[in-house]
């Protein structure tokens, strides 16, 4: 079975920067590529005529463009495997912005031996028409293009399978070697457009310095700058120029800034979507050539209070493991769990939590559960919530004013780390940091909860399939900070729906398309009162059909499970709840009778059906249904809990 999964360099590039080439007349099979000579990593002068192989396969690459990482040591392998008589590898790198020290880190890093040739003014990616990286070409012994594309098919946009259906390269150099014609003469090459030297047009009144650079302050740069999950900072106009036709490119297609809420419903506080004006703003600047303007109309750069995204330096810092996780430079790591013991011997009110790799790369995401040290349970945390977490995108912020989230005295924290790798060996030592809160200011404790199903079966093929969730019933007034669904890669739309006690229904958060890649927790501008009685439904829809290009197997049937090929049904938020002395918080949320219903209740008429009941757990059903009326209620649960424990 072929696997798909996601890394955060897809979470970042792979939804970001990479992209689909368009095919041009120029450069196709048959074109004779003149000589050209560059310098190599080493300083070492090189040429195309003084290669003297039967075959030269001819690779555009960036330094920074995940997939030139992720190919890097699949084209060092065929490099080694195809000797230097028959092949050579020559690696071209283009991007105006990538430095020679750039280049000498990137070979280092990927222990890369064949030359990687820096092109000064774009002069051969012209020759080539090469538009991407990484791009491959293929020259026979007359140096004539007799292959153009992708490497091969396993990496796409934000796609990864386990292993490549088709080897286009490799199959064109088999044939070429074997002297029969190529099968395949040309693909399309999936990856980042070639940073080329911007020709600005010195009459543009839209500028970097200006206009473009005010914008990213406002809406990119807690992520795009130093030290940060983002692979490239939007502070420097070199860098940025390097970058402006991909930059104009995926905001034109909606792939960036990553906001995926339809509009009309809930307004968010963390909206980073572009109005239509920005996005001129942009297209029009990148159209004129990105011009750098006066340097002196710079503002005053943002400045953050620490290296942290919290508002100020953290009371604590907790190290996930005590020594560096290694991760492969391929395959499929199944989720780690970690357990860490703070040393809380007293209860800790946490105003404000952030979760930070040290290596941004290979985490998908993390998610932190506090739990009773004697608790059997791994702390996956699917019925209820979490502390904190980290998926890329998620800028954290300080909890309102007299709102806290508690960690219990004497908990253990369990650190859900989801490590995917990125073609190269590396290690991560990911750590949580916390603000803490005085008691005394609290007036209500903040709780992650959800709506969620377990019982579903995706059949085979299906593009569309339905699964629905509700919370409990609230059983006081409490308000409604965040929402943040959870599903798969098959995960195709998530609605999240507020049913108040009069049965009407109102749409809080549609995501019509719902991307893996970006979990966003969806925050409210203004907390929103859920009065007693209320509750949430959440209606989640899957593509399981091969339409889905992320869809590991089309042919099987999915159901509940932790690792990316499986699914869940997840509809997380934030709770704050008023802390009265005589009522416990949990009180207000339901009792364990009230989220059993919640769970399957899929009608949300308050009370399990017969037909809502999983198969194993009919003969159950049916010995609490006391009444025999075909329902189970509350009461019906709570009674026989009571049985159960005098027995």
């Amino acid at each position: 079975m072929k696997k798909a999964i996601f890394s955060s360099l897809s979470v970042f590039m792979g939804v970001l920067l990479v992209s689909v080439a368009t095919f041009a007349d120029e450069a196709r099979s048959g074109t004779a590529i003149h000589n050209f000579v560059l310098r190599d990593q080493d300083g070492l002068t090189r040429s195309l005529a003084g290669v003297e192989s039967r075959a030269v396969v001819v690779v555009f690459l960036g330094t920074e463009c995940p997939l030139a990482k992720l190919y890097s040591g699949r084209l060092q392998a065929m490099a080694d495997e195809y000797n230097g008589e028959r092949l050579t590898v020559l690696g071209i790198m283009s991007n105006q912005h990538d430095s020679v020290d750039n280049i000498g880190e990137y070979a280092e890093k990927h222990q890369l031996t064949f030359p990687l040739l820096k092109d000064v003014h774009n002069r051969v990616a012209d020759q080539f028409e090469a538009e991407r990286t990484p791009e491959a070409f293929l020259l026979d012994e007359e140096r004539t293009v007799v292959y153009r594309g992708r490497i091969d098919d396993q990496f796409g946009v934000g796609t990864y399978r386990d292993e490549p259906r088709n080897h286009d390269l490799k199959d064109a150099l088999d044939d070429l070697l074997a002297g029969r014609d190529i099968r395949t003469s040309r693909t399309e090459a999936v990856g980042c457009i070639i940073g080329r030297e911007p020709k600005p047009k010195s009459s543009s009144a839209i500028t970097f310095s200006n206009q473009i650079v005010r914008l990213f302050q406002q809406r990119c740069i807690d992520c795009h700058r130093e030290g940060q999950v983002a692979p490239f900072a939007l502070t420097d106009y070199d860098e940025v120029a390097g970058w402006a036709g991909m930059i104009e490119e995926v905001v034109r297609e909606g792939r960036m800034p990553p906001w995926h809420a339809a509009a009309g419903h809930a307004e968010f506080a963390n909206n980073c979507s572009l109005t239509v004006d920005e996005k001129e703003l942009i297209f029009q600047w990148v159209a004129a050539g990105a011009p750098e303007g006066d340097p002196t109309e710079m503002p005053v750069m943002k400045q953050y209070p620490s290296e942290w995204l919290l508002p100020r330096e953290p009371d604590v810092i907790i190290p996930v493991t005590k020594e560096p996780v290694q991760v492969p430079a391929n395959g499929t790591v199944k989720y780690q769990y970690y357990s860490v013991d703070p040393g809380f011997t007293e209860d800790k009110w946490i105003q404000a939590a952030e979760v930070r790799p040290s290596n941004a790369l290979v985490v998908h995401h993390v998610l932190v559960f506090a739990r009773d040290r004697e608790s059997k349970e791994r702390g996956g945390g699917e019925e209820g919530g979490f502390l904190a977490a980290y998926v890329p995108g998620l800028i954290p912020q300080p909890y309102p004013a007299g709102m806290a989230k508690k960690i219990p005295a004497n908990s253990e924290l369990v650190f859900q780390m989801h490590y995917t790798p990125i073609g190269s060996a590396t290690e991560d030592q990911s750590e949580l940091a916390l603000i803490f809160a005085d008691r005394e200011e609290i007036t209500h404790q903040i709780v992650t909860s959800s709506a969620t199903n377990r019982n579903f079966e995706i059949p085979p093929g299906d593009g569309n399939y339905e699964v629905s969730a509700s919370s409990p019933r609230a059983q006081a007034d409490v308000q409604l900070l965040t929402m943040m669904p959870h599903m798969h890669l098959r995960g195709k739309a998530f609605r999240y729906e507020l049913q108040t006690p009069d049965g009407k229904r109102q749409t809080l958060l549609d995501v019509p398309a719902y991307d893996f890649n970006w979990q966003t927790s969806y925050r409210l501008a203004e907390p929103l009162t859920i009065e007693a009685g209320s509750q949430l439904f959440c209606t989640a829809h899957f593509d399981n059909s091969e339409d889905n290009p992320f869809n590991p197997d089309p042919g099987k049937t999915v159901r509940w499970g932790d690792q990316t090929w499986e699914e869940m049904m997840i509809g997380y938020f934030d709770l704050a709840v008023p802390i009265d002395g005589r009522k416990s918080v949990a009180s207000a949320l339901g009792g364990r009778a009230d989220q059993l219903i919640a769970r399957l209740d899929a009608d949300g008429d308050g009370k399990i059906s017969r037909k809502e009941v999983p198969t194993k757990w009919l003969a159950i059903f049916l010995l609490i249904d006391a009444d025999r009326d075909g329902f189970v209620d509350a009461g019906e649960l709570e009674a026989a809990a009571r049985k159960q424990g005098r027995n």
